[in-house]
């Protein structure tokens, strides 16, 4: 089923590159065509993954951004094993990859398709920028704690002017990220949808918008902004912007493709897991200071 495998590991996790490695072996035991790269950048691995079935990302949900951005024009799945913190992209844990991957290889999986974002920025008639984002598209102040205002237009018509810290452009996947910290609302992923934030909005619209399926929202940065400001997609820096600069946001022709092997509904769940309260570590959930206090007596 999967002729030739690659393995995208984290640079900065020593254990993600043990990891690779007990992985790309695993996998040729079974005469799989392995390739393997700890260490990489888009453009390194792009005519590997160009020749391959399935990339799997080690690390966290970092690492499975940056490989389904550059797997996603190839149109290659992804199947992720968390080697990092929340892993809320992955598919895997690290103590049970083994069995994981015979599930996988055996052919008991679905691919899970998510919408991407395309963002381009313009000086005039100069592009400045552009590139893809899976998550969001975020146009921020810079390290001065001033806000910036924001014009915004969707499908061609003027919105509103934001004065804010900056603007969330997420997908569905990105509704669950940095859109849901600010007070978002969450997407179920298999939508297709545009999801608009405001980040600590000031005497402005406050509220988020969902934008309908294929809608495109420009973004210009006002003319009486004063303050520096930056682009980012998925949290890596794109391009600095100054006043009149437009950025342009739509549905990319690209989607995502993950390797999912739990069941169709597995979305809420496992989201909630993540977000309600953990059982506390200490004793009957009694505060330090007071467990302290009895110590003494």
């Amino acid at each position: 089923m999967f002729k030739r495998v690659g393995i995208l590991g984290h640079p900065l996790r020593s254990a993600a590159g043990e990891l690779c490695d007990a992985v790309a072996q695993h996998l040729r035991e079974r005469q799989v065509l392995t390739w393997c790269s700890s260490t990489w950048n888009a453009e390194s691995v792009r005519p590997l993954i160009a020749e391959s079935d399935l990339v799997i990302a080690i690390g966290g949900d970092g690492s499975m951004l940056r490989a389904a951005r550059v797997c996603a024009a190839h149109d290659v799945p992804v199947f992720g094993i968390n080697a990092g913190h929340l892993g809320f992209l992955t598919e895997a844990s690290a103590a049970e990859w083994q069995s994981m991957l015979e599930t996988l290889l055996s052919g008991q999986f679905w691919i899970e398709e998510r919408m991407m974002i395309h963002v381009e920025a313009w000086r005039g008639e100069t592009l400045l920028a552009q590139g893809e984002a899976l998550n969001d598209a975020v146009i921020s102040r810079g390290a001065v704690a001033k806000s910036v205002l924001l014009d915004a237009f969707i499908d061609g018509g003027w919105t509103t002017q934001y004065n804010a810290d900056g603007l969330i452009i997420a997908t569905p996947t990105g509704s669950t990220a940095y859109a849901l910290a600010v007070g978002g609302p969450i997407l179920p992923p298999t939508l297709k949808n545009i999801l608009v934030v405001p980040v600590a909005p000031h005497l402005t619209l406050d509220r988020p918008i969902v934008l309908a399926e294929g809608a495109t929202i420009e973004v210009e940065v006002a003319a009486r902004t004063s303050t520096d400001v930056t682009l980012t997609l998925d949290g890596e820096s794109l391009c600095s912007l100054v006043p009149n600069d437009c950025v342009v946001v739509s549905a990319s022709a690209h989607v995502s493709r993950f390797v999912r092997l739990r069941e169709r509904n597995y979305f809420y769940r496992s989201l909630l897991d993540r977000m309600e309260p953990r059982l506390s570590p200490r004793r009957e959930g009694v505060s330090p200071r007071r467990s302290a206090l009895e110590r003494k007596t």
